[in-house]
């Protein structure tokens, strides 16, 4: 580890084996403060094993995970002070109102009751749930759940949130909702550990990537660093005659196109020069009377990346 300043999050070579299953080998990364870590990875590969040994809901066997600057096997009290952990799945008394929730929670963590109250209104305002505070969770779409959990967990205010795989299952509008309050939370200045399935999400979010596979760190770098891995700027071009594919991937043979799959009615091909080898692909295709239904530049995605990284692998045990 050769950063200067002290980390939000800090594992070194952390493992862990849960029966005959070696869930973490020798895990280390750290995360600084006021950042979002994505944590990317197949089923099975070491997420919510990671998270749960953070958040103090298991232990390591061996290694050292430190959060908010306490020890979570020394001191695992100081850890769950410092810190919010949101599941996938929101875990509420669906009987109970949303005030009534996060009145609870505010009392269960020592504020007074008119405390409590003033907490309970302005995070229900924060999240744009005031017009439902009253109403039973058990009423509440799926977005709302998920907002109103996370609303619990900052009653007052931790330095690390862990969000494992926050948006399963949600909407679009309610997932880009999540999105805003994971930026909001980091404007704030707190940490953030996001697990996901979605890429894109990673992409948008994260200042840093660490991708587990098989409980081993494959890589790790911000979303550009990893692409960057995978490959350059690319070509890709879609013929609006799949019969003539193979005669548009012969005639731009020495720009060094991917190979051909048969009967697609695309490739891929390296696009060293930028716009300029998109403009010659256009000039040469139309010359010879091919019309294309689609080309355009194009960057790997983060799923890209996953592939490459992690191949086809994905467990379907819990991790």
């Amino acid at each position: 580890m050769t950063s200067t300043v002290t980390p939000a999050v800090l594992l070194d070579n952390v493992s862990k084996t849960i029966g005959d299953h070696r869930a973490l080998d020798s895990v280390s990364f750290e995360v600084a403060k006021g950042s979002v870590l994505g944590l990317l990875g197949p089923n099975g590969a070491g997420k919510t094993t990671t998270v749960n040994i953070l958040a103090t809901l298991r232990s390591p066997d061996s290694g050292r995970a430190v959060v908010a600057g306490h020890d979570v096997t020394k001191d695992p009290a100081a850890v769950r002070r410092s810190i919010m952990l949101t599941g996938q799945y929101a875990a509420l008394d669906e009987l109970l109102t949303g005030r009534e929730s996060l009145l609870l929670f505010a009392r269960l963590l020592g504020l007074s009751r008119r405390q409590a109250q003033a907490r309970a209104t302005e995070l229900l305002e924060q999240f744009d749930l005031s017009d439902d505070g009253d109403r039973r969770i058990g009423e509440y779409s799926g977005g709302m759940r998920r907002r109103i959990d996370i609303a619990c967990g900052l009653v007052t205010r931790p330095e690390v949130v862990f969000l494992d795989e926050p948006t399963t299952g949600l909407d679009p509008r309610s997932r880009q909702q999540v999105w805003s309050l994971v930026d909001g939370l980091r404007n704030e200045g707190v940490t953030i550990v996001l697990t996901t399935q979605y890429l894109e999400e990673a992409d948008a979010l994260s200042d840093r990537i660490v991708v587990i596979d098989r409980g081993v760190v494959v890589a790790e770098g911000t979303a550009a660093e990893l692409k960057k891995r995978v490959g350059d700027t690319y070509c890709e071009v879609v013929t609006a005659d799949p019969a003539q594919t193979a005669q548009a991937h012969a005639l731009l043979a020495d720009l060094a196109p991917a190979d051909l799959v048969p009967n697609a009615d695309r490739f891929s091909m390296p696009a060293t020069s930028g716009v300029a080898t998109l403009g010659e692909v256009i000039s040469r295709l139309d010359q010879h009377g091919i019309p294309l239904a689609d080309v355009a530049l194009r960057r790997p995605t983060l799923d890209d990346v996953f592939l490459a990284l992690t191949g086809q692998h994905a467990a379907t045990s819990k991790s």
